[in-house]
């Protein structure tokens, strides 16, 4: 009920004000206003005028054998005088594309051609006898083509990728397509047997990213796929903790050697895929050849190999104490 009324109320208001004097007044400028900018608009339509037109272009009829190594252009960009009237149409209702037949303007000599002669009178077809074209760019189209096969390459990656700290690039790096085929008017030279990437530059990958890159061209060819698709696979690293025995390496056979602490923590990182994973089987070492050299009473201790995927290892305490003994021959 309080919204109705309140609907009332603004329905109310709104009849007072236009019913009033004042109201009508402003009514009747406003049918004034309409009035003239209706003339102005019919005289303005009635009027020579030039406007600036991209106009698309639709190549038809290209035969399965064909590949075309010169891209069309995908728009003509035209200036065309005429009556406003018949350019409101283009403004309004979009511009439909001019449609060429290949047949009309190939060659046996592996060329198409629509020279400007040729491309201007299309375009007056298009636009209608009482048009004037000022301007077209491009003013002709040249296209190379083959009908020969092509040859399928391999794609190099060319990237420069860092994630962010804390993370790493784990795996490969992927891409949609490892091949693309080449066309070329003339025969490819024998030692093109691979085509690159544009470089890829990235910096703080926190996640498993793709990125789109186009080939890098070879000038003359056509390159098909000419994009590619790179997946960089990043995880985060993971703390992980083991227990590692201290050995001792390069005793005498005379020699016995303990260390305090016999264990030792090892820290390291790990990719999150790899967390639950079992742990790889860690030494600890100290070297007796230290001791020659060492004033603190104590070892360092040194790890094992480990796998590429554990990152950061390090020992816990980095040093040990250490007690050496003489072993009793019993003869």
């Amino acid at each position: 009920m309080p919204q109705k009324r309140s609907w009332a109320q603004l329905v109310s208001k709104i009849h007072d004000a236009v019913t009033s004097a004042r109201g009508k007044e402003v009514l009747l400028f406003l049918l004034f206003l309409m009035i003239s900018y209706v003339f102005w608009l019919l005289l303005t339509l009635n009027n020579e005028m030039q406007e600036d037109i991209e106009v698309p272009v639709e190549i038809a009829g290209i035969p399965d054998s064909v590949t075309v190594i010169t891209n069309p252009p995908a728009v003509l960009k035209v200036s065309v005088r005429d009556k406003g009237s018949a350019l409101m149409k283009y403004k309004m209702g979009g511009v439909k594309p001019v449609k060429i037949n290949w047949a009309d303007y190939s060659s046996a000599k592996n060329k198409f051609l629509l020279n400007k002669a040729d491309l201007g009178a299309r375009l007056r077809d298009y636009f209608g006898a009482g048009s004037q074209i000022v301007t077209m760019l491009p003013d002709s189209i040249s296209l190379n083509y083959t009908t020969s096969p092509g040859r399928k390459v391999a794609v190099k990656v060319i990237a420069d990728l860092k994630p962010i700290f804390g993370s790493i690039i784990n795996g490969p790096i992927t891409t949609s397509t490892d091949s693309v085929w080449l066309f070329s008017v003339e025969d490819l030279p024998h030692s093109l047997k691979s085509v690159e990437t544009m470089p890829i530059v990235r910096g703080s990958l926190s996640d498993t990213t793709s990125i789109t890159v186009s080939i890098k061209p070879v000038p003359g060819v056509r390159i098909v796929p000419d994009e590619i698709t790179v997946k960089v696979p990043v995880e985060p690293l993971i703390a992980r903790k083991q227990m590692a025995t201290v050995i001792a390496k390069n005793l005498p056979d005379n020699i016995s050697l303990h260390t305090f602490p016999s264990r030792v923590e090892i820290a390291y990182l790990v990719p999150m895929s790899e967390y639950n994973s079992e742990p790889y089987e860690i030494n600890a070492y100290v070297d007796y050849k230290d001791i020659a050299h060492n004033s603190t009473g104590k070892l360092p201790v040194s790890l094992s190999l480990l796998p590429e995927s554990y990152h950061s290892a390090e020992a816990i305490p980095d040093s040990v104490e250490y007690i050496t003994e003489h072993k009793v021959s019993i003869e």
